[in-house]
C-alpha cells in the first residue's frame, strides 16, 4: 500500500503498527509536513499539496492508499475532498493520539478508520 503522511513524522514503531492494523506492507511512504497559511484559502492549498504528492491518475484509482491527514482540521477536510475526487472514494485514514503523560509529548497510532465503509453505512441511515 501507499501510505501518505501529511502530519507529524512517523517512527519505525508507528509504521509497524500501521502495517499490523492494515494487514499490508507499506510499499511506498510519501511524507509531507505541510504548513497551511490560515489567512489564505485552504482549498487551493489542499489541491496544490495533493498535486505535489506525485501520484499518477492510475495510481490514485488503483493503488491501495492509506492517509495520515493533516493535523489542522479544516485542511484535513479539504484534503479529503481533493483525494475523494482523485480516487473516487474516501481513503482509509490513520488516527493518532497523544501518549498519556509522555514527556516530551509523543503520539501513537490509535486506529485505522475505513471512511468509505463509514460513509456507506451512513447512507443506510438516511
Amino acid at each position: 500500500m501507499i501510505l501518505i503522511n501529511l502530519s507529524h513524522p512517523l517512527t519505525t514503531a508507528h509504521r509497524a503498527k500501521i502495517e499490523a492494523l492494515a494487514g499490508q506492507q507499506i510499499e511506498r511512504l510519501i511524507e509531507r509536513m505541510p504548513h497551511f497559511e490560515v489567512a489564505e484559502p485552504l482549498a487551493e492549498q489542499a489541491t496544490a499539496l495533493v498535486a505535489g504528492l506525485g501520484l499518477s491518475a492510475v495510481e490514485w484509482q488503483q493503488e491501495p492508499l492509506l492517509l495520515v491527514p493533516p493535523a489542522l482540521n479544516f485542511a484535513a477536510v479539504a484534503v479529503l475532498a481533493e483525494l475523494h475526487g482523485r480516487c473516487g472514494y474516501f481513503p482509509p485514514l490513520v488516527r493518532t493520539r497523544p501518549v498519556v503523560d509522555s514527556l516530551p509529548p509523543q503520539y501513537e497510532v490509535a486506529e485505522i478508520i475505513n471512511l468509505q465503509a463509514l460513509r456507506d453505512a451512513a447512507r443506510q441511515r438516511r
